[in-house]
């Protein structure tokens, strides 16, 4: 069980390992209600019921090859046999093959009846009205049978299932129009400072451009969330609570970075704690030690992230991209992890789960973790060559250079 700490004068504060914080944010909310989507909506979606198909598929015995629909029988080299038809691709009559003859075929088309076999056009002389055979093949060959991919009232996918490029190919095939698919997560960013300016302006002595707040949208948007407001707001606690409870009425979930440790202006922490609700921890991890939740009087969560910007980024890809892929109904919340060597020795702090931005290189045909960037959470330059974090467990502060390391894929996959 997590243990609490406090300072004098300082509000108490939950400590959780990462593992124990991650768990509890995730029982903040559950797949959002199901909605009927066009097929072309679906991308990035996870299906909230399994799916059928409608038909066989393929739906009648089709072509794999250009060439000519023959009696296996009828193929012998030296042969010359009529060609009595041709069938392309998108043809609807139904034509025979009859015997002592082919005919022409292209790849897709349907196999005409009476023949059991595709031959080649490359094991011919090409002909269009009487063809010569220079080679043959075995009874059956290049023909797809109907069904053979998958039959109609088969399971194609499930629910849960994340919908990529190749998954709505496999809907659109097996005839499905429209999919029942989980509502994607409305997310609601805040960033606070009263340092911050927009990009673009002219910085006066003092003050940096907001990166946080584009950082985070881009990733609650490739994580499958629609993003309905990115706002900025000063270092003052009744502005950063009117924010929070405007984007809160449009949002399912709201994010927001910065004014959650223990300075003096942390505007975040103290605005969750005068409503009630909020939540202060100490995570066992570096970066990103300082962490809050709450919610809104309507009872939408508040995640409150460090404003580093590296400690910003990696809490989003541990705590809120987990959150935000169950909300979307997604089966695997997490990424996927591999196994990879260290490219030098590492070290980490006792008793801190540490997560190190890393290059994956892979060269030598295996996964080498290659560290990119200094350890410091403000260094956002080497961030945005990094697809990988390397996850050293709190126990172990020391890995040498070739040891295995767990990393975190932070590539984008086909779902």
């Amino acid at each position: 069980m997590a243990d609490v700490l406090a300072g004098a004068g300082l509000p108490v504060r939950t400590v959780r390992t990462l593992d124990e914080h991650a768990a509890a944010v995730l029982a903040l909310a559950g797949p959002l209600a199901p909605v009927r989507v066009r097929l072309a909506d679906a991308r990035g979606r996870a299906l909230a019921v399994d799916v059928r198909s409608a038909v066989d598929l393929p739906p009648w015995e089709s072509s794999a090859m250009d060439g000519y629909a023959v009696r296996a029988a009828d193929l012998h080299v030296g042969a010359v046999l009529d060609v009595a038809d041709d069938v392309p691709a998108g043809d609807t009559r139904v034509v025979r093959v009859p015997a002592g003859a082919v005919v022409r075929i292209m790849t897709g088309a349907p196999v005409p009846d009476g023949a059991d076999t595709v031959l080649p056009v490359e094991l011919t002389d090409g002909g269009t009205r009487r063809v010569r055979i220079d080679g043959v093949v075995a009874a059956g060959a290049h023909v797809r049978r109907r069904g053979e991919d998958v039959g109609t009232g088969d399971v194609v996918l499930r629910a849960g299932d994340v919908l990529g490029p190749g998954a709505i190919g496999l809907l659109a095939a097996t005839g499905h129009a429209h999919v029942e698919v989980h509502a994607a997560p409305r997310v609601a960013v805040l960033s606070t400072g009263s340092e911050l300016v927009a990009p673009g302006v002219p910085l006066r002595h003092g003050q940096i451009h907001e990166s946080n707040g584009p950082q985070l949208a881009a990733a609650a948007a490739a994580a499958g969330a629609e993003v309905v407001d990115v706002r900025c707001v000063t270092d003052d606690v009744d502005a950063v609570r009117a924010a929070l409870n405007d984007l809160g009425a449009r949002a399912d979930v709201v994010v927001t970075t910065g004014g959650v440790s223990v300075g003096a202006y942390d505007v975040v922490r103290d605005a969750l704690l005068a409503d009630g609700t909020g939540e202060l921890v100490h995570v066992r991890m570096q970066p990103g030690k300082p962490q809050a939740v709450g919610a809104l009087a309507d009872g939408t969560p508040v995640l409150a992230l460090p404003g580093n910007p590296v400690s910003s980024f990696v809490s989003f890809e541990v705590f809120v991209r987990p959150l935000l892929r169950r909300m979307l109904g997604a089966r695997d919340v997490h990424r996927r992890t591999l196994s990879a060597a260290a490219a030098e020795d590492l070290r980490s702090p006792a008793g801190r789960r540490q997560l190190l931005r890393a290059r994956l290189d892979w060269t030598g045909g295996a996964p080498v973790a290659v560290p990119v960037g200094g350890p410091g959470s403000h260094l956002l330059g080497a961030l945005a060559r990094a697809d990988a974090l390397i996850d050293v467990p709190q126990d172990v502060t020391h890995v040498a250079a070739g040891d295995p390391v767990a990393v975190i894929d932070l590539r984008e996959h086909d779902a």
